[in-house]
Order: structure tokens, then sequence, then C-alpha cells
């Protein structure tokens, strides 16, 4: 029998470190989580650039504690019900972005792909990285990397708005 790890989303940390209560859904608590960041980019998303990348910077910060908190109360280090990395991740994926339902859904599946496969530098970080900031780094390497390709694919035309 799995073990039942015990959460509360009355305790601040909790309610953002579980994306709202949304890491809590039984099936993909991860891709679950990610929609918790579609607030932040339609809030965001006529801001200018550096403001952008300034509300990018809190979030992960942000997330550095809310992460550690969570994965400290319940005793595992990267619980898959803990997804403020996803919103970090997410958010930084459509930092810049002209924001459409195809920019939405080509940045939702880079990020998702780049968080599930971790390739290379990510996997590297997932490994050897721990606590809030270990939970935060790859997501947020995975949402730089989603954004670099997002933005190529738009800028070089092979996707078009």
């Amino acid at each position: 029998m799995a073990k039942q790890y015990k959460f509360d989303l009355k305790r601040p940390h909790q309610f953002f470190g579980l994306g709202f209560g949304l890491g809590l859904s039984p099936i993909a608590p991860g891709t679950m989580g990610t929609f918790a960041a579609l607030p932040f980019i339609f809030i965001t998303a006529t801001f200018p650039l550096w403001l952008q990348i300034v509300f990018a910077l809190v979030i992960s910060v942000f997330g550095l504690w809310v992460c550690g908190q969570t994965a400290k109360d319940v005793q595992v280090h990267d619980h898959p019900s803990i997804v403020w990395d996803e919103v970090a991740g997410f958010y930084i994926t459509m930092i810049g972005a002209t924001l459409n339902w195809q920019s939405l859904i080509v940045g939702f599946l880079l990020f998702r792909f780049f968080d599930i496969v971790k390739p290379g530098p990510i996997k590297m970080l997932d490994k050897r990285l721990h606590g809030g900031f270990g939970i935060m780094a790859d997501d947020i390497l995975a949402g730089i990397f989603s954004l670099i390709c997002l933005q190529a694919l738009f800028k070089t035309g092979v996707l078009t708005l």
C-alpha cells in the first residue's frame, strides 16, 4: 500500500507549493500543476519584458521557500504533488510570448517535454541538487530551454501566429 502524505492547504507554503491544490491531482500532478501558471501568464502578458523577467525571478525565489518547506513537512525531497516548480518553469517558458492558443499549447508541450524527459543538464541538476533549490532548479532550466525553443519556432516562422 502506498504511503499517504498529509498535506494542509491552509498552510500558505503548502497552498502555493501544491499549486493551489492542483498538485494533489491523482493523475499527472505535475501536468495539472503546470496549469496553475496560467493566471500569472495572463495577468502579466502585457507587461514589459523586463517586468516579466522580474516576475519570473520573484516566483522562482518564492518557490525555493514554498517547495523546500513543503518537502520538509512531508519529509520527501521532491514529492510529485509539489508543483510550484512547474508553475515557475511554465511561466518562464511564456516570457515575451504573444499569447494565443498556439503559443500556449506549444509552450506547454515544450515545457512538459523538457520537464519530463530532462535532457542533459536538466537531469544533472535534478540528481545533484537538494532542498528547495534542487526542486526548483531543473524546472527553471526546463523553462529556459522551452523559452528558447518557443521563441525560435515563432521567430523563424516554423510556427506562425
